[in-house]
């Protein structure tokens, strides 16, 4: 999972990053409010970790633009030494999915970041087949169906299209996709992807008449969306 951070604490965030990043989470870091929005409107991900007190921008301003301009269902919380009950309440009230007061355990925090994940994504756990009529996925086989027709793909493409319907209505990010698909260290240009989104678009026929449609999102990334077949 992408995870996003925000923590003004140097030393506190490195530690919230390497216990995010030994569970195999991909964690980056932000140390103001202003520069975690302005990452969150050209990159996306797949839940954020909120501190209340940042010197440019607060945590509950972060979380109502969040949750003014972004997917309703990703996942927040709020990471925090305001343990006063109303701000537990402010915080929920406001949009947060969990709340933990600092210091923050590691054993804790992995176990709060997990169920927030298994709410969010319930599809990650089943781990043998991805069903969305027309389609059908075989994970174990790594082998696509449309109406029960075997559709050829290469390792990156079967990787590329399940990741869209697992997302399915969400925008990914172009980072996201990368990282997910290939891998943040590898270098990758915007013609490689596309021309990745295309083929898939096309061997899978992603078309309304079929129920699905994978658009471009301009400067941002792509998104598969379902939709009417009278579309």
């Amino acid at each position: 999972m992408r995870i996003a951070v925000l923590e003004d604490d140097p030393s506190l965030c490195e530690m919230v990053c390497q216990t995010l990043q030994v569970a195999g989470h991909s964690v980056t870091g932000f140390q103001e409010g202003r520069r975690l929005l302005q990452n969150l409107k050209r990159d996306s991900f797949d839940l954020i970790l909120l501190d209340w007190e940042v010197p440019d921008l607060s945590g509950i301003e972060a979380l109502t633009w969040i949750r003014e301009n972004l997917d309703k269902t990703l996942p927040i919380m709020f990471l925090t030494c305001r343990d006063a009950e109303t701000d537990i309440v402010t915080g929920l009230n406001s949009g947060a999915d969990d709340y933990m007061i600092k210091p923050a355990k590691p054993a804790e925090l992995l176990a709060r970041v997990n169920a927030l994940i298994r709410r969010a994504y319930p599809d990650q756990g089943k781990v043998e087949r991805l069903e969305m009529p027309p389609y059908r996925f075989d994970l174990t086989s790594r082998t696509a169906f449309l109406n029960d027709e075997a559709v050829e793909l290469t390792q990156k493409e079967f990787d590329l299209v399940v990741i869209l319907f697992r997302n399915l209505g969400r925008v990914l990010s172009r980072n996201h996709i990368q990282e997910v698909i290939w891998g943040h260290m590898q270098q990758l240009n915007s013609r490689s992807m596309d021309t990745h989104v295309s083929r898939v678009r096309n061997k899978l026929q992603l078309r309304p008449e079929n129920g699905y449609k994978l658009s471009p999102v301009y400067s941002f990334g792509y998104r598969l969306e379902q939709v009417s077949n009278d579309a």
